[in-house]
């Protein structure tokens, strides 16, 4: 998750007194305004708990009046400050931090608490209404829908709450996965809109999971939703003969031979992505992306309106980094200069192992590109604790909540075999250790001979055997 402060208010208290509020925003969107003095408290807290040696450095008090110049100094002091304690492996998932981010975000949007009722949809449009307090976390209203559902405790850890956008053309936009910093009740009403919504959706990737929701009445029926609705979204690919099979399927009410069937075909298991731009294989080429089974999938139209397709696995990018900055908004005038205001503009980059000497930096420029850092960190986080040979019920515990930016030490990745490229012949979905490929870019057409235009063998001796704890 980003966190920066782009901005301050000048406010005034219950006493009539003026301060400078600092707008915390997360992924763009404002979270929380703070004063100076509860971020110092946060920090005495912190360092009294963890000590001088862990806790990042944090702007000094002044004792006369700020000028606007020491005042913007001071936002960028904290701002910088904020970030390092949410990348900090200890700090920022600490109960500490995220309940001082709870307590300010319901503070700010002034809701008191008291027990609402939040609706949360599943992917078949079904809406669960469940009796919670506005000041009741992400854990506690997944534990609540859950309990509704009556699914199974030890089913809890593999669903999460996701924050999407529906589109007038039937889309959806993903905006986030929620976090354990915020309250849904009021992320949700703070955006005032019926475009939002809360909704359930399972939280791994590989599909060996699937068999243990599958064991349950409710988990198979939560599932079973969320396939039929990637696959009416068309993030599952279905030819004809496919489409007959499903639909003969869901005749006869055969829920599991159903999934299992659609995790032969094509995405299964992806999130789709809206159209963005990248910088690959040439810079300005307007692409799709698509996460999952442990990769970054492309569709690119070239400037020349061909069609590549081509995908990156998580296991051979050596790091990943998102930036943002800000650019200026017009406010309906013909003067860009004279805005007030700016938008956000977020760029996802990650250095990818072409062959076996050459690293490339590929880059996606889209509002969505920490929550496609979110994938790839899930998705290492969820590579290492089955290769430890953990569960989900403690990787959930151990996840970092889709860390912004992994540390210098958390960098490295030694990449094991590649996967083929999607190729539109391929019907299993085929493990990670299974196969050897090069990494491609192939033409999307009829046939099944696209040629590569970058066909990059790799002939390393590195192994998914052979990543430990250290590598990440």
């Amino acid at each position: 998750m980003h966190f920066s402060i782009p901005e301050t208010e000048v406010r005034s208290d219950e006493n009539g007194s003026t301060y400078v509020a600092y707008n915390i925003h997360v992924n763009g969107v404002l979270h929380c305004r703070v004063r100076y003095s509860q971020l110092l408290g946060l920090h005495e807290q912190i360092k009294k708990e963890y000590g001088n040696n862990v806790v990042p450095a944090f702007p000094p008090k002044k004792i006369f009046t700020l000028t606007p110049a020491e005042v913007d100094q001071r936002r960028e002091q904290l701002e910088k400050y904020m970030q390092a304690v949410r990348q900090d492996p200890i700090l920022g998932s600490s109960e500490m931090f995220n309940s001082f981010l709870r307590k300010a975000q319901q503070e700010t949007q002034q809701i008191p608490t008291e027990e609402v009722q939040l609706e949360i949809y599943l992917f078949n449009g079904q809406k669960v209404k469940v009796n919670i307090l506005t000041s009741d976390q992400t854990e506690d209203v997944l534990e609540a829908v859950a309990s509704k559902l009556d699914l199974p405790d030890e089913l809890v850890g593999y669903f999460s709450l996701f924050l999407v956008q529906e589109r007038g053309d039937g889309g959806c936009t993903y905006v986030r996965k929620l976090q354990e910093f915020e309250l849904p009740y009021v992320s949700i009403t703070s955006l005032h809109s019926p475009d939002y919504r809360i909704v359930l959706r399972k939280s791994y990737w590989d599909t060996s999971y699937d068999s243990d929701v599958m064991d349950d009445r409710v988990g198979l029926n939560l599932l079973y939703a969320q396939t039929v609705s990637d696959i009416e979204r068309g993030w599952i690919l279905v030819n004809k003969e496919q489409h007959r099979q499903l639909k003969s399927l869901q005749e006869k009410g055969s829920k599991k031979e159903f999934i299992r069937l659609a995790q032969t075909l094509k995405y299964y298991g992806y999130i789709k992505f809206d159209p963005c731009i990248t910088d690959f294989p040439e810079k300005g080429c307007h692409v799709i992306v698509g996460a999952g089974n442990n990769e970054l999938n492309f569709h690119v139209k070239l400037p020349s309106d061909q069609m590549k397709e081509g995908s990156f696995k998580v296991t051979r990018m050596r790091c990943w980094r998102v930036t943002s900055s800000q650019v200026p908004v017009a406010n309906g005038t013909a003067n860009p200069s004279s805005s007030s205001k700016c938008d956000v503009k977020l760029e996802l980059a990650f250095e990818y192992l072409m062959s076996k000497d050459r690293l490339q930096w590929v880059t996606i420029t889209s509002p969505q590109a920490i929550m496609m850092s979110i994938c790839l960190q899930s998705m290492v986080d969820e590579l290492m604790v089955k290769k430890s040979g953990g569960s989900i019920k403690k990787m959930q515990k151990k996840r970092l909540n889709g860390s912004f930016q992994r540390s210098d030490s958390q960098q490295a990745v030694k990449s094991p075999p590649l996967l083929d490229s999607p190729d539109p012949s391929r019907e299993q979905v085929v493990k990670l250790s299974t196969k050897l490929s090069s990494v491609s870019l192939r033409g999307l057409s009829s046939s099944n001979s696209a040629s590569d235009i970058s066909g990059n063998d790799f002939h390393g001796n590195y192994a998914f055997e052979g990543i430990g704890d250290d590598d990440l």
